[in-house]
């Protein structure tokens, strides 16, 4: 599994190295979607189906838009066409057949893996209780809690907790400081 995931992982990296350098925003978008489904692969594989479930359907919707977003704005056609007429002769441009071969690989890649890492996951109905067991069994005498969701959250898992805060802190106050500075202009 640790090979899987460090494939995973190395082409997650290109991908995101792509969409740095990447010459049009399109395919920087297809680059980004690959580190996210990436990620989804990644959480079956380290069996967190229900970070995988968030990870594909927030993946799913944000590239929608975003593709729909640039796609709506862009106010000028490629210049490049797919297809070249010379003397009466249609020919393919040679990077169009790269970038179709490019993604169907791609495709075929993540398909593979994300079959090979459901095949790690537990059978449905199959309910596994390694970690769980020891919360449910002394949580309420450690922590002092009548809830026990409570007291696992704030006792047990309250670094994790404070850091999932914090990281929705940082997201709200970036958005509000690109919108603020684009409505100055």
């Amino acid at each position: 599994m640790e090979i899987i995931l460090s494939i995973v992982i190395v082409f997650m990296i290109l991908g995101a190295i792509y969409a740095l350098y990447a010459k049009d925003l399109l395919s920087a978008l297809i680059a980004c979607g690959i580190v996210g489904y990436g990620l989804v692969i990644c959480f079956l594989l380290l069996r967190a189906p229900d970070l995988a479930i968030v990870q594909i359907v927030v993946e799913t919707i944000t590239l929608v838009i975003m593709v729909a977003v640039v796609l709506n704005s862009t106010r000028e056609e490629l210049k490049e066409k797919a297809v070249v007429k010379v003397d009466g002769v249609s020919y393919v441009h040679q990077r169009y057949i790269v970038n179709v071969i490019l993604v169907v690989v791609f495709a075929l890649f993540l398909l593979y893996f994300f079959k090979e890492s459901i095949y790690t996951l537990n059978h449905f109905g199959e309910h596994v209780t390694r970690m769980s067991t020891a919360y449910i069994e002394s949580a309420a005498e450690q922590t002092g809690s009548a809830n026990l969701v409570t007291g696992v959250l704030f006792d047990f898992r309250g670094y994790d907790t404070l850091g999932e805060a914090t990281i929705l802190f940082t997201a709200v106050i970036g958005i509000l400081t690109i919108l603020r500075a684009k409505a100055k202009k």
